[in-house]
């Protein structure tokens, strides 16, 4: 099942949308988890806590699917 995350502006960081989720519980612990944990983005392994997530993107975390509206 795909979840659907809103988002409220033009753009969420991958950082941000760890710590909303509540994966993370502060923005701090980003880094190390993307260092340990596969993260999708569009079918792409992404590491970088900064990648800006738009509408329409995909994520695979935790065995979880996100859809960015």
């Amino acid at each position: 099942m795909i979840k659907e995350f809103k988002l409220t502006s033009e753009y969420i960081t991958l950082g941000q949308f760890l710590k909303e989720e509540s994966i993370i519980s502060s923005g701090g612990q980003a880094k190390w988890y993307l260092q340990d944990n596969p993260v999708l983005l569009n079918g792409v392994k992404e590491q970088r806590r900064g990648k800006k997530l738009r509408s329409g993107d995909k994520l695979e975390v935790n065995q979880e699917a996100y859809e960015l509206r």
